[in-house]
């Protein structure tokens, strides 16, 4: 399936209206396309027999079989993930219907992050930090509800990486941060909804100057999909702001982890400095069993 939601988001701005009423169908449905004939899905979404067709070659299948065989692999056999997910939403409503609201939104928590989890793959994750340890400099941008993973990402990447700015909107120069980004840099760009234009466009603007982007976001259609060079999905509940934020930091701590794992001697080199120097500028608390 992750292939074809990779080919639907790279291919989307370039697809006709029919053929994209198609593929919100295929995302939505992928079930109904793998047991279906393209007749059938033509019908089930709305469009025709051809137009499923024509968006199987402008996705660059050799066909419709071959789409179809895809999502069979991956979608006819029952996941693990699928049936863990399951178990955690039926067990949720339960407890809501006893009004244990501290485990029912506990629970909650745990299928938005199993949901998260059945999303990324270690292929996927590896390119992640693999595009993190390559970037000289890593802009990160989120408003809104997207404001706080972005700042904790640029915090905790700029402890374990270094050359790490948060990109702060009407406060910072965007004309010069923008003449200094190229091909060696990354931007990572968190866009929730309700979806803000100015994300979309200095991540638009970042990769006409050659940066490479990372987009996280809850749709594979969402405006940062088309920019994205590689996409995180994240399928938060709404508000993701109230409901959305555990599963999308658990996906940030698993990435920050994974880049501490994959740069081992240089991340404790850097923890010991930074050790050392928030020792010299803050004044923090002294432990209670210090003296004095």
């Amino acid at each position: 399936m992750e292939d074809v939601q990779e080919r639907i988001r790279k291919y989307y701005p370039q697809l006709t209206n029919q053929q994209k009423l198609a593929a919100k169908f295929i995302l939505e449905k992928p079930k109904e396309v793998a047991l279906n004939p393209a007749k059938v899905v033509g019908t089930l979404s709305g469009t025709s027999e051809t137009t499923i067709i024509r968006l199987c070659y402008a996705l660059e299948y050799s066909g419709y079989s071959e789409l179809q065989n895809e999502l069979r692999h991956t979608l006819i056999a029952p996941h693990p993930q699928e049936q863990t997910i399951s178990h955690w939403r039926n067990a949720a409503e339960e407890l809501q219907a006893k009004e244990d609201l501290i485990s029912f939104h506990m629970e909650q928590d745990v299928n938005s992050i199993q949901q998260t989890l059945s999303e990324l793959s270690k292929e996927k994750l590896d390119k992640v930090v693999s595009a993190i340890l390559a970037a000289k400099q890593i802009v990160v941008v989120g408003f809104r509800s997207s404001h706080a993973p972005a700042h904790w990402l640029s915090f905790a990447l700029n402890i374990v990486k270094g050359n790490v700015h948060l990109y702060k909107g009407p406060v910072d120069d965007a004309n010069y941060l923008l003449t200094q980004l190229d091909s060696s840099c990354l931007i990572i760009a968190f866009s929730f909804p309700r979806y803000v234009s100015e994300t979309i466009q200095f991540a638009q603007a970042a990769k006409e100057k050659g940066a490479y982007v990372l987009g996280f976001t809850d749709n594979e259609l969402s405006p940062i999909g088309p920019i994205a060079d590689q996409l995180l999905k994240v399928p938060t509940p709404a508000p993701t702001v109230l409901l959305g934020m555990a599963a999308l930091f658990s996906l940030l701590n698993t990435i920050v982890g994974a880049v501490l794992a994959a740069d081992r001697e240089n991340v404790e080199q850097r923890l010991d400095l930074y050790e050392k120097t928030s020792r010299q500028i803050y004044p923090f608390v002294r432990q209670l069993d210090e003296k004095g």
